[in-house]
């Protein structure tokens, strides 16, 4: 039986670039942040709001090792545009895949290109009209448009039909097209484009695409799978259909469905490079939105369906995280919605910072009674770092380290251990310093502070829950027994459906009790002895008889935590030597 993760953090907040709709974007450092999220944002534009990428960095600088992120935008971020051949009657647009002043660093370099070439070796005359026999029509699918030169002059067509190495084309080819020699001197080839996409350090080449909305090489099929844009096709009306002639009507006198055949431009057969009619596409209109449009429903997030969801909402889809912070932002409703959503799922939690501003014991208080919650934390103060953008130290808020240090802790301790006494790295100061006597105040209150010490740098001084419940008051306890929980989900997987008697039970049983020995074993669990540290009953004393019917196999168990030593009590008293005569 193994244990689950419980170090992937999860993070929601602005950034410069990236989806802000379905499922989170796993992170496994920070240059892997940075190509799908962006860099820094500036101070200037995004304010308060602006600390996900600098949390980000500090997770894995403490730490870290993977995390998952979903990016907010305001309301009014706009994508980037870019038309041709023009804005007033485009064929195709292109926009940026996600809103953003970024976009409009985009460009789309345009070259003309094919996929397919064959010679003609025979016309033939049918009751539909002229048939081209092809040396080999692999490539030419309905709908694409061909060329043929002949002395100089370009000949447009559309295949209409490629069945057994036979084209049907929409218009009849003068008959001086077939060419039987060996190496050959008159050939049609398909006409299709490619694009090569741009961004900063980011290159993206889509070979003979094509405006055929039939054909897998689509350009809105190829460009899908695209991280920096979208293609829309404007001029795919379709041209109304021919009537079926006899042959291919069915037994029934019903004519068959033929599918659409695009129409390029009115009735004349144009190349797609000709169409397009640029060699280049320029982005504009990108906009970031303002900081005044941004509200606590852009974190909340909307639940649109699965795959649909934004903000907090969008982590209902993944079930690996286990930790999770919005950085920078104390807005009560976002953080008691963060608070809810790791209640409701009882298998994370959350790091919640307090207002920057908050430097007297009164305001840190008054934030703290916001919240009762076993499921999360709180700590303070902001962290001085050094802003390779302003080049200069700067505060951020102390949740990004803690997940990072929660992570090292897992790592290198064990989930029982609490995350505390351990060095914030990468931190030079802090934005405010709390004494002693603050610290008696504010800890028994769940109030976890970061200190600094001399010459033992700058320390996690604290590790209790916001919970008024004594039972759940440290974090270690909580995540601890969301450890064992989801473990046991896990790897217990196996008993659903299995036929519920003793056999059964006594599996489960040993399954579970080999767990917790090991858990104990490594310091996890209370006691001398495994039966001190834990029971697991499961059979007639945990089910009853209806219970066993309707399919219910309940097991119960015990487990006594480890709790750290919060307060290191010496009693010294002065020693005398009596003499003994």
């Amino acid at each position: 039986m193994e244990g689950v993760g419980t170090s992937t953090a999860g993070f929601v907040g602005l950034a410069e670039r990236g989806p802000v709709e379905g499922l989170p974007q796993l992170v496994t450092n920070f240059s892997d942040f940075r190509r799908t999220y962006g860099g820094y944002l500036s101070k200037n534009e995004f304010e308060d709001y602006r600390f996900l990428a600098y949390a980000v960095e500090s997770f894995f600088v403490n730490g870290g090792s993977r995390c998952f992120v979903t990016r907010v935008a305001p309301e009014d971020a706009k994508c980037s545009v870019g038309c041709v051949p023009s804005k007033e009657n485009p064929v195709v647009t292109f926009m940026a895949k996600n809103p953003g002043g970024w976009g409009d660093d985009i460009s789309i370099a345009i070259a003309s290109a094919s996929k397919a070439k064959t010679q003609i070796l025979e016309v033939f005359q049918t009751q539909e009209g002229k048939k081209y026999r092809a040396k080999n029509s692999a490539g030419f699918n309905a709908g694409d448009i061909v060329v043929f030169t002949d002395k100089g002059t370009a000949l447009y067509n559309r295949v209409v039909k490629n069945q057994d190495n036979v084209l049907t084309f929409e218009k009849d080819f003068p008959d001086q097209i077939v060419d039987t020699n060996l190496l050959p001197l008159k050939v049609i080839t398909t006409c299709e484009f490619s694009l090569e996409v741009r961004y900063q350090d980011m290159t993206e080449t889509y070979n003979n695409v094509s405006f055929n909305i039939m054909a897998s090489n689509f350009i809105e099929k190829v460009t899908a799978k695209s991280d920096l844009i979208v293609a829309v096709y404007q001029a795919g009306a379709a041209k109304p259909e021919p009537a079926a002639s006899n042959a291919e009507k069915s037994e029934e006198g019903k004519e068959k469905k033929k599918p659409p055949v695009p129409q390029i431009a009115g009735n004349e057969i144009l190349p797609p490079i000709e169409l397009l009619a640029a060699s280049s596409v320029v982005f504009t209109g990108g906009s970031n939105g303002s900081v005044a449009s941004i509200s606590a429903a852009d974190f909340i997030g909307v639940d649109n369906g699965a795959g649909r969801r934004t903000g907090i909402q969008s982590f209902v889809d993944n079930d690996v995280v286990s930790i999770m912070a919005i950085p920078g932002v104390t807005d009560a409703n976002v953080q008691l919605t963060l608070v809810a959503h790791c209640e409701n799922l009882a298998s994370r939690f959350a790091v919640l910072d307090i207002p920057k501003d908050a430097k007297k014991v009164q305001d840190v208080i008054a934030h703290r009674d916001i919240f009762d919650s076993e499921y999360a934390a709180l700590y303070h103060p902001w962290l001085e770092v050094f802003d390779p953008l302003d080049k200069k130290n700067i505060a951020i808020p102390p949740s990004g380290a803690m997940l990072g240090i929660y992570a090292r802790s897992d790592n290198s301790r064990g989930v029982h251990k609490a995350p505390a006494n351990e060095v914030v790295r990468a931190c030079v100061g802090l934005d405010c310093q709390f004494n002693k006597g603050e610290q008696d105040i504010l800890y028994p209150r769940g109030i976890n502070l970061i200190r600094s010490f001399p010459g033992q740098g700058i320390r996690v001084w604290g590790a209790r829950t916001v919970s008024s419940n004594a039972s759940w008051k440290y974090i270690n306890v909580r995540r601890l027994f969301i450890f064992i929980e989801e473990s046991i989900k896990a790897t217990t997987s196996w008993a659903v459906f299995e036929p519920n008697d003793e056999t059964l039970w006594v599996r489960v049983q040993r399954t579970i009790s080999v767990f917790l020995t090991n858990l104990w074993r490594g310091g996890s669990l209370a006691g001398s002895s495994p039966d001190e540290a834990f029971f697991v009953n499961i059979g007639r004393n945990t089910m009853s008889q209806d219970d066993i019917d309707n399919g219910r196999l309940i097991c119960v168990i015990g487990v006594a935590p480890v709790k750290p030593a919060e307060f290191v009590i010496f009693r010294i008293t002065q020693k005398t030597n009596d003499s003994a005569e």
